[in-house]
């Protein structure tokens, strides 16, 4: 089947912004959502900052009692995707219902019912732990509730690829539409993993800045400067349809989704493999699926999650793939703003190239002030741009060499 996919409607929960307009607004004007964390102390750790939410509340979406019952990271899924639904003006109703699926992927799932259950556990004994626990903490709960509350009753996936995993997600829904096997898709990512864990885990491995007092200057993609990811949370979630359903019901599209590409590195459970030559293989896979050429391509949103072999590496795919081209393309890491989502990075990304497409707006790299080794493209330094952009490629590359990348086209009727 050869059918057209657009995006309809997004939705995002981040400490940029709980609304799509406010949290577009930020990353043009180059914010950042970077401040020191503050919802555990995190004096004694290597790195002391996040793109945190702070006081989240769900609002009318989840009723108190409910949300005591669910995880961070499925109430960001919740109020993203629900937002999602309200932006593209679609509800899932009965006669619709079987052919709208969910596909929302998080790296870590409910990381902070775990350390609570756990510590119950071990101070207070087995009969301490809550009957929620499991249902609360297991990674596909966040697809599920999204189904719950949106009604859509569909194919219903949880993708876990680490860091490419909201990339993932929505790359395979837009792959279940295009077979057939459903007409609208809600896809994404979410992630709540600004944790006294995982903030200690990640920071041994020695992945996160340690720039602790200059939060918002910690993130600086492909600088030459940069010391690690700042690790951040929330969710993006966008709407999938055939494009012959967003016609039928007068949809406003934001954007066409036309090509999909995955690759494993088979190297090593953290680093790239060399020189990038499992990101080469995802973008091209992406390129061709999308029956375009590299050159078709002007913009990136690249995964430059600021580590120094991430940044180095993926420039090299890039110039690996696109030759000559690479000098011409604009990129950018919007992760220097909003920081690595980690498994919800990709969906939050997909939303920012749909809507730099949308608009002809080249997101800015901030933070960038020399380049480092490798690092010698267009990163669109410090400042948003305007470009003729047709088309984008958003990339993300997950622990484990998986890597999952999407190109987002000017829609056109």
């Amino acid at each position: 089947m050869n059918k057209r996919v657009v995006i309809t409607g997004a939705g995002v929960v981040h400490s940029l912004g709980l609304e799509l307009d406010e949290f577009w607004e930020n990353i043009k004007a180059g914010k950042s959502g970077i401040s020191k964390i503050e919802n555990f102390d995190a004096s004694d750790y290597p790195s002391q900052i996040g793109a945190e939410l702070k006081d989240f509340d769900p609002g009318e979406y989840i009723d108190r009692k409910e949300a005591k019952r669910l995880a961070n990271y499925s109430k960001y899924a919740i109020v993203s995707a629900m937002k999602a639904l309200e932006n593209a003006e679609l509800e899932i109703t009965d006669d619709i219902a079987e052919r709208a699926g969910v596909m929302v992927g998080s790296g870590i799932g409910g990381i902070e019912v775990f350390e609570e259950q756990v510590t119950k556990l071990n101070k207070r004994g087995p009969r301490r732990v809550s009957p929620f626990f499991i249902p609360m903490m297991i990674s596909n709960m966040a697809a599920g509730n999204v189904a719950i509350y949106s009604g859509a009753k569909g194919p219903n996936l949880n993708p876990v690829t680490a860091c490419a995993s909201a990339t993932t997600a929505i790359g395979e829904a837009f792959e279940t539409i295009k077979r057939g096997a459903a007409d609208i898709m809600i896809a994404g990512g979410t992630e709540a993993s600004i944790t006294p864990s995982a903030v200690a885990g990640f920071g041994n491995m020695k992945a996160l800045s340690g720039r602790n007092d200059d939060p918002e200057k910690a993130s600086r993609p492909f600088d030459k400067d940069r010391d690690g990811f700042v690790i951040g949370e929330g969710a993006g979630i966008v709407i999938l349809e055939t494009l012959e359903s967003a016609k039928k019901r007068g949809a406003n599209i934001i954007a066409e989704l036309v090509g999909y590409g995955a690759s494993g590195d088979a190297y090593h459970i953290t680093s790239p493999a060399p020189e990038g030559e499992g990101a080469v293989r995802a973008m091209k896979a992406a390129v061709e699926r999308a029956g375009m050429k590299p050159e078709d391509i002007n913009y990136i949103n690249a995964h430059g999650t600021s580590t120094p072999l991430n940044d180095q590496y993926e420039s090299t795919a890039i110039k690996k793939l696109f030759g000559d081209h690479a000098y011409n393309l604009k990129v950018s890491s919007s992760k220097s703003m909003t920081g690595h989502l980690l498994g919800a990075a990709g969906g939050v990304e997909a939303i920012i190239t749909a809507m730099a497409v949308k608009e002809d707006v080249v997101p800015p790299t901030m933070n960038f002030e020399e380049g480092g080794e490798g690092c010698d493209l267009d990163y669109q330094p410090n400042k948003a741009g305007e470009a003729k952009l047709n088309a984008a490629l958003s990339n993300s590359f997950g622990f484990g060499g998986q890597n999952a990348c999407i190109i987002i086209k000017k829609y056109q009727d």
